[in-house]
């Protein structure tokens, strides 16, 4: 269960940099030996080590913002109740000295945007899906949010200090598949796009090397495939890389040059302003759902506040969890030209094969309810902020259909649907 932590800075926490710096001396002992038996380009140098290690206590001591109170996950996360306005958003240059839209009208929901009747046991336990650190009831104080607290094997975990918290290119899928990046989508393009509602069915895929993950999400996508890219993207994910475990977890991204410089994975920069204090970002999510047992599934809803421009994201039963400045994008500022709904993984062959990371439930469509994973009752939000269902112009698409595929389908319970996924490397996919 979630215990509440009185300090936000334990004393394990304010030891942690002078051992790791008293770690990284010592390894620049040994470690130097070894070395000079190679050449004057592959020397290890501890200048170099030293230089990194204040570049992470840096971006550690930007990220994670004085807290209120610290709350304990049964996973071992610690999530910081930190004060809505110290929140990181509020580093970006154009929104420094501002405070979160929340003592202002809220913004105004798509016109159709009611939950259907809760799901029978017969489809899917939607009702029971939480985050794990709030598992016993925990919440952040009013007027604080909550943060999973960045920690120094998080940082050095990536593959560089300045890469920390962002996504390689290759995020959105395109005619060919870039980066090792793969996916299975369902896509409508072509139109004005204000927003997109779905029910994605959560998992825990197996995950091969710290390098690759394995998640499903909304995109919400503007502007050309060139450096201009916007895009606004939420779901879940299983990243060893970013949170150094197998869990699934609630995440956000966006970008608006491509995922080169611009934006992040939940909280990791400035630029996405938190309302809720009862969803943190990057959390694991609990229950998952089991092969020929219980289905769980969350709800996502993205769309434009016709108001004042602000992109919103809701989780699950009406919780917003907080909003996009429209000053953050260039193309979306104005709308989305395209939507995509479904899964992606990392395929970086380190076996020399194609990757066993599984997409999904790790089973391919045709298996169905209860063993393929599945998007359901997928809309769009249209020019008049009215949530719709996807026109004639929906299509679905698999970049290896040996590997991962993907099924659609409409009917009166779920919409329009699909189930995708697949196990990666089989005896078709190699």
């Amino acid at each position: 269960m979630a215990t509440a932590v009185s300090c936000p800075y334990s004393s394990s926490r304010a030891g942690a940099p002078a051992l790791l710096l008293v770690a990284l001396l010592l390894a620049a002992a040994s470690w130097t030996t070894t070395a000079a038996a190679k050449n004057d380009t592959q020397r290890f140098r501890p200048g170099d080590e030293l230089r990194r290690y204040r570049r992470v206590q840096a971006l550690l001591k930007r990220l994670n913002k004085p807290a209120l109170r610290s709350i304990q996950s049964p996973d071992g996360d610690l999530i910081d109740c930190v004060p809505a306005h110290l929140q990181p958003a509020f580093d970006h240059p154009r929104l420094r000295g501002q405070r979160p839209l929340v003592a202002g009208p809220p913004p105004a929901r798509p016109k159709g945007n009611r939950l259907r009747d809760p799901i029978r046991n017969d489809t899917a336990e939607a009702a029971g899906v939480q985050q794990l650190w709030a598992a016993s009831g925990e919440s952040c104080p009013e007027g604080s949010v909550p943060i999973r607290r960045v920690t120094e094997s998080d940082v050095l975990r990536a593959s560089s200090v300045r890469r920390f918290g962002r996504a390689p290119a290759g995020r959105v899928r395109r005619d060919s598949v870039s980066g090792g990046h793969e996916h299975a989508v369902g896509y409508v393009a072509g139109d004005e796009y204000y927003g997109a509602k779905a029910s994605i069915n959560v998992w825990a895929p197996q995950v091969s090397t710290a390098s690759e993950f394995s998640l499903s999400q909304i995109w919400v996508i503007a502007g050309s495939f060139g450096n201009d890219l916007n895009t606004i993207e939420a779901g879940w994910q299983v990243s060893p890389e970013l949170y150094g475990d197998n869990a699934p977890r609630f995440f956000t991204y966006w970008t608006t040059d491509a995922y080169q410089t611009t934006g992040c994975y939940n909280l990791l920069c400035s630029g996405f302003i938190q309302t809720n204090s009862r969803i943190a970002m990057g959390a694991a999510i609990s229950p998952t759902s089991a092969y020929n047992a219980g289905q769980f599934d969350i709800s996502l809803l993205v769309w434009k506040d016709p108001n004042h421009g602000n992109w919103w994201l809701e989780f699950g039963s009406g919780e917003l969890v907080g909003y996009w400045p429209s000053l953050l994008f260039s193309h979306l500022a104005s709308h989305a030209s395209m939507v995509q709904f479904g899964g992606e993984v990392v395929n970086t062959r380190a076996s020399g094969s194609h990757t066993a990371t599984q997409m999904g439930s790790g089973h391919f469509a045709g298996e169905g309810f209860g063993r393929a994973s599945y998007f359901r009752n997928l809309e769009v939000v249209d020019w008049d902020n009215s949530l719709v269902p996807l026109a004639a112009g929906f299509h679905v698409t698999a970049d290896h259909p040996s590997c991962y595929d993907i099924q659609g389908g409409v009917n009166a319970v779920w919409g329009n649907y699909f189930y995708y996924g697949g196990p990666g490397r089989n005896v078709r996919c190699t």
